[in-house]
């Protein structure tokens, strides 16, 4: 198994914007240096977020790190121009070395779409349009193209030409069959959000997912699945790690009764039982991610890269002993597939 750590840059005003922004540079080179595969940085146009830009932050984290790859979680094709995205990310992975790796999707936020002037009518037909112009231009160095978002294009070049060919795009998926056929059609990964919701929903996608490949085409071994997680923290027994957890967690339940919405997972321990996060000794994680991984086969995984509420020292050590006793059974115990080497 694979393990990177995202962050969707929650700013919550405790912080600066600038080092805010800064502590998410800080956390990608925490995470190289501890071992992690992966990076990803989330796209959102709307408070309480300031995750607007995701190439200028990956790209200022490319200069900082040499190995880890860079994601995106997700770039929202929906609401972008695909050839501006495709100029942003092509640059971005020319400055990183290859290490780009996106994930794409519609995107979620009523303001943001707002701000975009995109519908719920045609949101999903901008992600899928948005997709096929985007890889079309960084397959093809010249592009003649029509749609229905944006003006056509004709003998198009767009550049910088891209340093990875061709390059893995995964996509999102929460809810919907939108972005599982989509996958599904053009043989690529799913990225399971895995976040919300019981482990039913995501896994009844999942399954959806494999069936549609084979529905295309795809042979059985071309699914490639990952999976989000809903919170993290390890600590040495199970009673330490829930003790300093219980706040976190509540002040997140605080956050959703502020925003009007109704918590799936009312009790830490109803979270701990019946959802994603991971919260516990070494072992009983490792016990829970084998749980998971039977229900959607995934090989890569994503934990929180922010804080969240715990201590720098309270997050770094946890994220030392997932490195140092979980993840390498879990690397041993549950095969993946190599991620793309690195260019020079």
């Amino acid at each position: 198994m694979k393990f990177i750590t995202i962050t969707l840059i929650v700013h919550d005003g405790r912080k600066s914007p600038r080092d805010r922004l800064r502590e998410v540079v800080d956390n990608a080179v925490l995470a190289e240096e501890l071992g992690f595969d992966g990076f990803g940085v989330g796209e959102r146009h709307e408070q309480p977020f300031i995750s607007s830009s995701p190439p200028v932050v990956l790209s200022h984290i490319a200069a900082r790190t040499s190995t880890i790859r860079l994601f995106t979680a997700v770039t929202t094709l929906s609401l972008l121009d695909p050839v501006r995205a495709f100029e942003d990310y092509s640059t971005l992975d020319n400055l990183s070395d290859g290490r780009l790796e996106l994930i794409v999707g519609k995107g979620n936020g009523a303001a943001q779409a707002k701000l975009f002037h995109v519908t719920a009518e045609d949101q999903w037909d901008r992600n899928r349009e948005g997709y096929e112009l985007f890889t079309k231009l960084w397959r093809e160095e010249r592009v003649t193209w029509s749609g229905r978002f944006r003006p056509p294009l004709s003998d198009a070049e767009a550049l910088p030409r891209p340093l990875q060919q061709p390059i893995r795009i995964w996509h999102g998926s929460a809810t919907s069959k939108a972005s599982v056929e989509l996958a599904a059609l053009h043989g690529d990964p799913l990225f399971s959000a895995n976040v919300t919701n019981p482990v039913e929903p995501y896994e009844e996608l999942v399954n959806h997912y494999r069936e549609r490949l084979e529905f295309h085409g795809w042979p059985a071994e071309r699914a490639l699945v990952g999976a989000g997680t809903a919170g993290f923290y390890a600590a040495r027994t199970s009673q330490e790690a829930i003790e300093t957890y219980r706040p976190i967690y509540a002040a997140r339940l605080e956050a959703f009764q502020r925003f009007g919405v109704q918590p799936v997972f009312p009790t830490l321990e109803d979270a701990i039982e019946r959802s994603s996060i991971l919260v516990g000794s070494p072992q009983q994680i490792i016990d829970k991610v084998h749980r998971y991984h039977a229900r959607l086969g995934h090989e890569v995984m994503h934990l929180q890269a922010d804080a969240d509420g715990l201590t720098d020292k309270q997050h770094r050590a946890s994220l030392e002993l997932f490195q140092s006793e979980i993840a390498p059974v879990l690397r041993k115990e549950i095969p993946s597939r190599p991620f793309p080497e690195v260019l020079r």
